[in-house]
């Protein structure tokens, strides 16, 4: 699904839900090609460092939420990935690899990448209460986390390409506590509680998020990017890393699953479009000292000002005239 700069960056910059409904029709997971970027990172972190984003909170039962999950996946895009209610087996399509109920792995086609077992054999090396939301993540896009309204925490996350952060240091964890540590939030602590029952509530909901980043890996846990930031990236070969979030709320429960797309390009391509290095230009000179801290941009603030001022001001190229 697209990025919505306009929506996203505004000045002065702020810290807050930025909620909106989710329009009829919209879909909330986007599919994978087997062999895509987001799914060879996935791989990599489902094979090695699996349990840093498979994670659920002592005693909790995920299997409704995660039924849900799939029941909702096979609706929105049955050429991709199917479920059956009454045999809890699901099947991801285009990777040709399915679980049953015990977390029995099926090969049902040789997929089209690698050896052709990649997805199988990385599933095989979980637990098998684990296969099936690893499948899930390995055909979707999205990262998923599940919001309790009941008693406001995120009991389970299934988190391989987090935004420098450390899915095992929230599960569990009170949503306010999640986001304490972010910078200038109290906008968003505040609407903490009715935020929950909001997106727990029947409707579809999504949200924008983003930052300029020095590396261009999806998956950006804090344990393994390099230390400190920005030594060796300048700023005019930055990267823009954005984030679509929505809620898919479940049935008759106050729960919600939450979903995290995460993109990254060359910050050249995101502001090529006209109007976008001025406006990323005011969002970044408004954010406070706290933010900027937090994005890790306190080493990068002028010299990245700089070069989106010089962006801005630079002429549109010219559009090559038709002939008559």
């Amino acid at each position: 699904m697209p990025f919505d700069f306009d929506a996203a960056v505004q000045a002065p910059f702020r810290m807050q839900p930025g909620l909106r409904r989710l329009a009829a029709g919209t879909a909330h997971l986007n599919p994978l090609c087997a062999g895509s970027r987001h799914q060879r990172e996935k791989l990599a972190v489902l094979s090695a460092f699996w349990p840093q984003a498979l994670l659920q909170r002592d005693g909790f039962d995920a299997v409704p939420a995660l039924r849900a999950l799939a029941r909702h996946a096979a609706a929105e895009h049955p050429g991709a990935f199917t479920w059956d209610e009454g045999t809890g087996r699901a099947e991801a399509l285009r990777l040709g690899t399915a679980v049953d109920a015990e977390g029995a792995i099926g090969q049902t086609r040789r997929g089209t990448f690698g050896l052709g077992d990649e997805v199988a054999r990385c599933l095989a090396g979980l637990p098998p209460h684990w296969r099936l939301a690893a499948l899930l993540s390995l055909a979707f896009a999205e990262d998923f986390a599940l919001v309790d309204a009941r008693d406001g925490t995120i009991p389970w996350l299934a988190v391989a390409l987090p935004s420098h952060w450390a899915p095992e240091e929230k599960v569990g964890r009170h949503f306010v506590e999640v986001h304490a540590p972010v910078a200038d939030s109290a906008l968003l602590l505040k609407a903490a509680e009715g935020l929950v029952r909001l997106v727990t509530s029947g409707e579809g909901w999504e949200r924008f998020v983003w930052t300029v980043s020095d590396h261009p890996r999806l998956h950006a846990h804090p344990d393994r990017l390099a230390q400190p930031r920005w030594t060796d990236t300048p700023v005019e070969r930055a990267w823009w890393r954005t984030e679509r979030q929505t809620f898919i709320p479940l049935p008759g429960v106050a729960q919600a699953v939450f979903t995290i797309e995460v993109s990254v390009q060359p910050l050249a391509d995101a502001v090529a479009v006209p109007g976008r290095a001025a406006a990323l230009h005011g969002a970044i000179a408004s954010m406070s000292e706290a933010v900027l801290l937090y994005r890790g941009l306190t080493p990068v603030r002028e010299p990245l000002l700089a070069w989106l001022a010089g962006r801005a001001a630079a002429p549109a190229p010219a559009t090559a005239r038709r002939p008559a």
